[in-house]
């Protein structure tokens, strides 16, 4: 299936220059979204993986049904406020400014094996902050999977010490 097709790309989104590619069309088609999550499971599935994460939000929407797929559990990881209990906060940069995600302490056990899955690869920078996080609580990535990645932003460079998989590249 060609699930580059499934995506719809709008120009000049959210600011002009930039081609946002809009990935609820492909979550709409029933079909298309159970090959994506299928073939992202399928990558990973003679790993030993406990947890799946998925960053705020569309990595919830990827992250999970991943999960199910590998008989994982799913940690979330949020934007600050949005945790009930205690939590580890990670503050990155982004190109203009500062950013911060939130994970509870007690989600990673020292030892679990870990897949972080998001729904885009850009330039890593969200990635990184998750993997900062999880190699605080003691935990060992097992690997990185992306719906899309966006291959001229360059992340996979900044992430290059672990195992990449992503379904579309543009």
């Amino acid at each position: 299936m060609n699930l580059k097709e499934k995506v719809r790309v709008i120009a000049d989104f959210p600011e002009p220059g930039i081609s946002f590619k809009d990935i609820t069309t492909l979550l709409k088609d029933g079909q298309a979204f159970h090959y994506a999550i299928d073939e992202l499971a399928a990558h990973f599935k003679n790993q030993e993986i406990d947890v799946v994460i998925g960053p705020e939000a569309r990595g919830f929407v990827v992250g999970t049904p991943v999960a199910y797929a590998l008989r994982a559990g799913f940690v979330p990881v949020r934007k600050p406020g949005k945790l009930p209990a205690e939590v580890l906060q990670y503050q990155y940069s982004l190109e203009y400014g500062k950013d911060a995600l939130e994970i509870h302490k007690d989600a990673i056990t020292p030892g679990a094996k870990v897949l972080i899955v998001d729904d885009l690869l850009a330039t890593g920078g969200t990635t990184q902050a998750v993997i900062n996080m999880v190699n605080s609580l003691g935990g060992e990535i097992v690997g990185l999977a992306f719906l899309i990645e966006l291959e001229f932003l360059e992340g996979r460079k900044l992430l290059s010490d672990y195992n990449i998989f992503s379904l579309i590249k543009y």
